[in-house]
């Protein structure tokens, strides 16, 4: 009979060290999605504040010279940043262009840019749109729209095109 009571506090030990190792296995699965998840949802605002950057100029319709060169900077910077080139991290590296003047602004030199910003504030390149009082036509800069290709493997801006209206 003693041999019995023994074996069953055994059991019984036995039985509550799985329950716990059981217990402990759970936690530490279920702590461990909920850190995948969290660790997701970081990298998901990470990628979106990103974008944000690009894409808030889409849909716009007063986007100027000024924009352009603002978001070729900004191709140019984050390149530079992660030693990226159109040939080695073709996934991460952010194409800028602008339709028919020039396809890879991201490339440019400063003296380009400046020349593009040159050529919109020639008097024969502005809007004539603005009248005042004693018949003065004042000239406000051409606009532009955006065209932003996000990359399907990365969800990263992958291109941003600018097109004169």
């Amino acid at each position: 009979m003693e041999n019995a009571s023994k074996a069953l506090i055994m059991a019984a030990g036995v039985l509550i060290g799985l329950m716990i190792l059981s217990l402990a296995v759970y936690l530490f699965a279920t702590f461990g999605a909920t850190s995948a998840e969290v660790h997701g949802q970081i990298e998901t605002s990470r990628i979106t504040q990103f974008n944000t950057q690009f894409t808030s100029y889409e849909g716009r319709s007063n986007i100027t010279i000024y924009d352009v060169i603002s978001a070729v900077n900004l191709a140019k910077d984050s390149n530079e940043y992660y030693g990226l080139t159109d040939s080695t991290n073709s996934n991460y590296y952010i194409i800028v262009s602008l339709q028919g003047v020039n396809s890879r602004l991201e490339k440019a030199s400063e003296s380009t840019l400046n020349s593009l910003i040159t050529e919109d504030l020639k008097e024969e390149n502005l809007v004539k749109a603005d009248w005042d009082g004693d018949g003065t036509i004042y000239g406000k800069l051409r606009t532009y729209t955006c065209n932003v290709v996000i990359n399907e493997n990365t969800q990263l801006v992958k291109q941003v095109t600018f097109k004169r209206n």
